[in-house]
């Protein structure tokens, strides 16, 4: 079984892959790229980021439980299986 997800972003968008799911969510104009994963925390992201507004990278906290319950999924089922989220194109 797969246990790796992905996070990566494009434009205004972030996007979490598991599998063959890609879920998107806005994000800030002003996101350049994340630069590592600090934890990860069944739903409970902790990255870094480099923003082009700011000098240097920021910590940034992404809770994808709520998200996953706005599109119907249910989050304990779909994200127990996930150990690692790595950064996709690093």
């Amino acid at each position: 079984m797969e246990t790796t997800a992905f996070l990566s972003n494009n434009g205004n968008f972030t996007s979490f892959a598991y599998r063959d799911h890609n879920i998107r969510f806005r994000t800030s104009s002003h996101l350049l790229r994340y630069t590592a994963i600090k934890e990860w925390d069944n739903g409970y992201l902790v990255t870094t980021a480099k923003y082009d507004n700011l000098p240097a990278e920021e910590e940034e906290y992404i809770d994808l439980i709520p998200i996953h319950q706005n599109l119907y999924f249910d989050p304990y089922t779909f994200l127990a299986p996930i150990k690692e989220v790595r950064i996709a194109d690093a």
